[in-house]
């Protein structure tokens, strides 16, 4: 059975590091933007990261510009971005796409593993998003794919997928998962 240490990605720097790497963690692996409505998240996930990581926690961060553009610079502007706005310590790679022929195959397996679930309709931005995604495909919740900056995924120890979170999911439901597999 495959799990995420199958695979190989780019850091921001252009290397290879496999996620054989991070054997034996718990990881929450997000889809992110600078320029998003969901931008903010960088805070949480940043609070989670400092609250959890001595306990075998780890983020793994890939930015993406497939959602709006949202996501411009290269892969250091994105850093800096990170560390001077949200003072992120969690390693972040070099962007990719998440959805389409050129999507990170890392990504592909994650949507394979957990399809999308639906948004928490009662977020705010969520009823945006549904507009917005019905009217350029009515069909889009039956997809597994992507749908939009912070998606996150939670894989547990051994590698594999236990749970997707939707960027309107609730991150105090994020870090209560991640207690309970920790």
């Amino acid at each position: 059975m495959k799990t995420i240490y199958d695979y190989t990605v780019k850091d921001r720097k252009g290397r290879d590091v496999s996620l054989k790497e991070y054997a034996g963690e718990v990881i929450l692996i997000v889809n992110t933007a600078t320029r998003c409505g969901f931008t903010p998240q960088y805070t949480e996930l940043e609070q989670i990261y400092e609250k959890y990581r001595s306990q075998g926690f780890n983020i793994l961060d890939f930015p993406c510009n497939q959602f709006g553009q949202q996501a411009p610079g290269t892969a250091e502007e994105i850093h800096e971005f990170c560390q001077l706005n949200y003072a992120t310590k969690f390693p972040q790679f070099k962007k990719v796409d998440v959805n389409g022929d050129k999507a990170s195959p890392l990504f592909t397996f994650l949507k394979s593993q957990k399809p999308f679930g639906g948004f928490d309709m009662n977020h705010p931005i969520a009823k945006i998003l549904d507009e917005m995604l019905s009217k350029a495909d009515p069909e889009y919740k039956n997809s597994p794919d992507i749908k939009w900056n912070f998606t996150k995924f939670l894989i547990d120890k051994k590698g594999m997928v236990k749970s997707r979170f939707e960027p309107t999911d609730s991150m105090e439901e994020v870090a209560k998962q991640i207690e309970a597999i920790l």
